[in-house]
């Protein structure tokens, strides 16, 4: 037991660098994902094209070849043009492509969430605030967006905790520099220490758990608060019938 805290205490900085890479890549996602979303459903072609494919090429590969490709890729125009520039120490550090690439990632999954809720849309809504006279962006504002968020959150909340999951593998695949260990790299470098691999990563696993369940908490307080105008729904009761 002493020893399980002591792994506690030491995997307790390697799992700041897995928050940061989720917190850093959750708001810029949301955001590229509502208009990946919103040009999917456009009626011009072109839009609906570019958006149809870049959702397709980031849900169609793995995510470790992602960070490979656009490593490599940016990678290549050190020499030409990001050194010139001076800014080679901050466009190649991980902790910027680490969110670059998830926010990348998550944006086509998120996308495809909220496509699916903006056709859930009741129509009639739409009509109704149509025939109110509400222009097209006080319909989204209005209705379409609220019900949109609304139909999308529950889903959405599950891809964050899968974001979340993959910064696991953000150092397999960048560099890692100075003391920048997260908590996969600090439970592979234990177990190749003394090969326990059930203690170590079991701890690493146990912060992936509980900060799992902390957003689900938080996340299930903001879909309560979007919710807030429906009937709560009834709880469990327990009556046991002593007698018939």
């Amino acid at each position: 037991m002493e020893r399980f805290l002591q792994e506690i205490v030491l995997f307790a900085p390697a799992v700041v660098f897995n928050i940061y890479f989720a917190v850093a890549s959750i708001p810029l996602g949301f955001v590229m994902a509502i208009f990946l979303a919103l040009g999917k459903a456009s009626d011009n072609p072109l839009i609906s094209r570019l958006s149809r494919g870049y959702i397709y090429a980031f849900r169609g590969s793995p995510l470790f070849i992602q960070f490979f490709m656009i490593y490599s890729l940016t990678l290549s125009f050190n020499l030409a043009v990001w050194k010139p520039l001076g800014v080679s120490w901050f466009v190649l550090h991980p902790l910027f492509i680490g969110p670059l690439v998830l926010v990348l990632n998550t944006s086509a999954y998120t996308a495809e969430i909220f496509y699916g809720a903006l056709r859930a849309v009741p129509r009639g809504e739409v009509e109704a605030a149509c025939a109110y006279g509400m222009s097209r962006r006080q319909q989204f504002r209005q209705v379409v967006w609220p019900n949109l968020i609304r139909l999308a959150w529950p889903a959405y909340t599950n891809e964050v905790v899968f974001l979340f999951h993959a910064t696991a593998i953000v150092y397999f695949a960048l560099p890692v520099i100075g003391m920048q260990k997260d908590v996969m790299i600090t439970a592979k470098e234990l177990f190749e220490r003394d090969y326990n691999a059930f203690l170590h990563f079991s701890v690493a696993a146990l912060y992936f758990l509980v900060v799992s369940l902390v957003i689900f908490f938080l996340f299930g307080l903001i879909y309560k608060r979007l919710m807030r105008h429906m009937p709560a729904a009834p709880g469990m009761r327990f009556a046991p019938k002593w007698m018939r």
